[in-house]
């Protein structure tokens, strides 16, 4: 009878476990979101009603975004994620397929010069954003399979580079020349974690920064943003405008911000106040310790997700919790940096700020497979006592 009894109390716990959603990654991100609605709000209203006529032309589908990223994140977190495993190929292959069709099908959707999206009726999506995740999907799969034969260079470094560089291919034709060096230090993260020797992955970051720069010298465009970043007060009336436009809105901030919806740079001076510079807004409206506050909740974000990525049950859970969580890191640096003048402007968008819709879901999807990665370690992984 005490068996019995002590059993029912063990299934209800495994029960709960499987149905359970980890409150410490759960709640920045949920925090995020919302303060995200009302910061697009704020940053779009002056855009939206000179282009749409409403104010909340950009609140009402930033919403909608939201919603659709909160049914994904829930239908993630019950995904085993060992499912991913068998996706791995298939994954890649869509990505691949996807992105061909941006540069080559009627549906490429092409603005301000390059061609990154999908359009289907109203709606748009860009494929390098899923092509990320089918990247990490793969690698993790191909580090876990190739475990005890890593280190040689035929099996632990040339298949993952070779795949890297189809996919940043297709990414540079559009042109993304940020998302692939994106792609780049993933794969090279990822691969360091797998175990690929050293040697192979810091001689050949010397052959990836020379063609960085060969890149960087074909596009004019590129050169006057990199001379920009050296001095954007120099090139304020051009190429350092939003850099010099993002830098007076943190400095009118100051400690406490002028207010939300006070806001100055917004109103048509700060180019995409709504998506690539909404950091800047956020800055100027909430002053510094609003900018700190958001930047301990995306710790929060990242030491979970390092947290869940140890604790996982698998290399392959281990690998995949790593990369997503890199992916998320690197973006939220990328986009703060430059708005902070400390990288050359890149169009990047602020994980879970800023609006956007293939964004907003894929991270929100992200965060779900880090969920189901943390139930399956159990209370470990969840962070319970």
């Amino acid at each position: 009878m005490k068996a019995a009894a002590a059993a029912i109390p063990a299934a209800n716990r495994s029960r709960a476990a499987r149905i359970v959603y980890d409150v410490q990654l759960l709640f920045p991100v949920l925090l995020l979101v919302g303060f995200g609605i009302v910061m697009v709000y704020s940053a779009s209203s002056a855009v939206a009603i000179k282009k749409y006529d409403s104010h909340y032309f950009f609140l009402k589908k930033q919403a909608l975004f939201a919603l659709v990223g909160i049914c994904a994140l829930a239908a993630c977190r019950h995904v085993p994620y060992r499912f991913y495993r068998r996706l791995a190929y298939p994954l890649l292959v869509t990505a691949l397929l996807l992105l061909a069709a941006v540069l080559l099908s009627p549906l490429g959707v092409s603005a301000g010069g390059s061609s990154r999206w999908l359009g289907l009726g109203p709606l748009r999506f860009q494929p390098s954003e899923f092509a990320r995740f089918a990247l990490i999907v793969y690698l993790a799969y191909s580090l876990e399979k190739k475990a005890d034969r890593i280190k040689e260079f035929s099996i632990g470094f040339v298949p993952h580079v070779a795949v890297l560089g189809l996919v940043a291919a297709l990414i540079l034709k559009q042109p993304d020349f940020g998302s692939a060096a994106i792609l780049a230090v993933l794969t090279w993260l990822m691969m360091f974690v797998g175990g690929v020797r050293l040697f192979y992955l810091g001689s050949s970051c010397l052959l990836l920064g020379l063609a960085g720069a060969y890149f960087i010298s074909l596009a004019g465009y590129r050169m006057r943003r990199l001379l920009s970043f050296l001095d954007p007060w120099q090139h304020s009336a051009d190429a350092g405008y939003q850099i010099v436009h993002s830098l007076m809105a943190f400095g009118a901030g100051g400690w406490w911000g002028a207010g939300i919806g006070n806001g100055y740079q917004k109103l048509f001076y700060l180019p995409e106040p709504h998506t690539d510079f909404i950091f800047s807004v956020i800055g100027e409206e909430v002053g510094l310790v609003g900018v700190l506050a958001i930047i301990v909740l995306y710790l929060m974000i990242i030491w979970k997700g390092i947290r869940i990525a140890r604790q996982a049950p698998d290399l392959f859970g281990s690998y995949l919790a790593i990369g997503l969580t890199a992916a998320l890191g690197l973006q939220i640096c990328i986009n703060m940096a430059v708005t902070l003048g400390l990288l050359p402007t890149k169009g990047l968008t602020l994980p879970f700020l800023s609006y956007g819709g293939t964004s907003l879901v894929l991270n929100m999807a992200v965060i779900g497979v880090l969920m189901n990665i943390a139930a399956a370690a159990g209370p470990a992984g969840r962070g319970a006592p």
